[in-house]
């Protein structure tokens, strides 16, 4: 993932192919791409946010004042009940953007949004600078072959996550809410496609673990599943260790069913950010 989780890795479980992989600022906004689909996610990898301050004039000059407690982010889940943006369709709200940080910890910027329309194959919203100025109206097609159609401001679309099907996991860092304290932060794991459902056990026999075991162990399809807390960091040592008694079942996004566990998240010359696991086809 390399040395700052920089890069997203778009994973198939069942050739053991990565499918594409980019850096993670290559994207910004991600549409829904399904014919009615109106909900608009964040780039969790760059811990962006969303603030809706209202019906106001997006040519007006706006400042951050509020920003730090009005924020959102998108649940990890992937929830689209639970966007940092919400239903915005007939309300004509503005909505302050921070693009995020880099993979070296550099801003960059904010934006003001405003959702104005979409159809069966197109999204179209106002962008502009924090001062009003710069006001451009962007359309963005829909991408019928992708789940998600994803879009760099200042860029256009951009081809990033694989086609629907073609990929089950993408280890990358997300944004993660920690509660206590009320904290959102960016963790590094595996995320979930589209219809990939997954069943987490706890045990220390991974050889023994069969498909009749998710009789008690049901499935999950949330975005997040699988997640980061496959491993934890020992604060002694300064290093991450892996959790050997966590494992998964995860039907793919073709049906396939494997058994998958962890085993490490360094390379062969100590680099950190190398997840490897084992997949075992049930």
């Amino acid at each position: 993932m390399g040395p700052g989780y920089q890069d997203q890795l778009w994973l198939d479980l069942r050739t053991g192919e990565m499918r594409s992989s980019n850096v993670k600022t290559a994207w910004d906004l991600a549409f829904e791409s399904e014919p009615d689909g109106w909900h608009i996610f964040l780039n969790g990898s760059k811990l962006m946010t969303a603030w809706n301050i209202g019906p106001v004039d997006i040519t007006a000059a706006h400042d951050t004042t509020g920003m730090a407690a009005g924020r959102r982010i998108d649940a990890p889940s992937g929830d689209r009940d639970s966007t940092a943006i919400g239903d915005w369709r007939g309300r004509n709200d503005v909505f302050i953007i921070d693009l995020g940080f880099d993979a070296i910890g550099m801003p960059q910027g904010l934006r003001k949004i405003r959702f104005v329309s979409m159809s069966n194959t197109a999204f179209t919203f106002d962008v502009a600078r924090l001062n009003g100025s710069q006001l451009t109206t962007v359309t963005v097609p829909k991408d019928p072959a992708r789940s998600f159609t994803c879009y760099r401001i200042g860029s256009g679309v951009v081809s990033v996550e694989p086609p629907r099907g073609e990929w089950d996991l993408v280890m990358t860092q997300y944004t993660h809410q920690f509660y206590e304290p009320f904290l959102p932060y960016l963790v590094a794991g595996a995320l979930s496609a589209e219809g990939v459902r997954v069943a987490e056990f706890e045990t220390q026999d991974f050889e023994a673990i069969s498909l009749a075991d998710t009789a008690s162990h049901p499935f999950s399809m949330a975005r997040d599943a699988i997640g980061y807390d496959w491993k934890d960091y020992n604060f002694e040592t300064g290093a991450y260790e892996i959790d050997r008694s966590r494992a998964y079942i995860v039907e793919d996004a073709e049906h396939y069913f494997h058994k998958l566990r962890f085993v490490d998240f360094y390379g062969e010359q100590g680099q950190v950010g190398c997840p490897r696991f084992e997949v075992v086809p049930l």
